[in-house]
């Protein structure tokens, strides 16, 4: 099952529809979508090294534009949209505490969090709802999400047909991997907020 659903991935990774549904993943990502882009990232550079960097760019941009998305929604609609989304992550009732500690420290929660597997569309909303200037809000989204991405291309650019053959031997460990740290990251915006 895991084989054939990596097939398709790859399938769609090279379909001429990828570079638009990376850009909606990513989009969807950084606001109400619990699956990272790296779903996409990754087996779209392994089918067309060429196009690493246009798919680093990509990704960015509209995760960014996703992240700005998150941020109205937390800024403008917090009650109505926000606040369910944020009891469904199950943490609305530590919000006040986390809003005070956030606004001391929000340019470098967005970026350590745009830069990790923890929930980043759980820090778009939250930049919003707390009043988080959106010129550090984005700056901070700009550098942590074009980091993420661009590392994760170049590395997959630079390695190439290796790490192909590796992910590919080694699929069922990875994607074990992978789920824990997606949900490590669910996990840890429970305690550590």
């Amino acid at each position: 099952m895991l084989r054939s659903l990596y097939n398709r991935i790859m399938s769609l990774a090279a379909s001429r529809y990828a570079t638009w549904t990376l850009a909606a993943v990513s989009f969807a990502e950084s606001s109400f979508f619990p699956i990272p882009p790296d779903v996409l990232l990754i087996p779209m550079v392994l089918a067309r090294r060429a196009s690493a960097w246009l798919y680093a760019a990509i990704c960015t941009a509209a995760s960014i534009l996703g992240g700005l998305f998150g941020w109205l929604i937390g800024a403008f609609l917090f009650t109505s949209i926000a606040l369910p989304i944020l009891e469904f992550y199950g943490y609305a009732d530590q919000f006040d505490s986390f809003a005070q500690r956030y606004n001391d420290q929000g340019a470098w929660i967005v970026f350590f969090a745009g830069l990790t597997p923890f929930p980043y569309k759980v820090i778009t909303i939250a930049s919003g709802a707390t009043g988080l200037s959106l010129p550090v809000f984005l700056a901070a989204s700009v550098l942590s999400r074009g980091l993420r991405f661009f590392a994760v291309a170049g590395l997959l650019w630079w390695l190439g047909p290796p790490i192909r053959d590796f992910i590919e031997r080694w699929l069922g460990l990875l994607f074990t991997i992978f789920v824990i740290l997606l949900i490590g990251g669910f996990v840890g915006v429970r305690y550590l907020l």
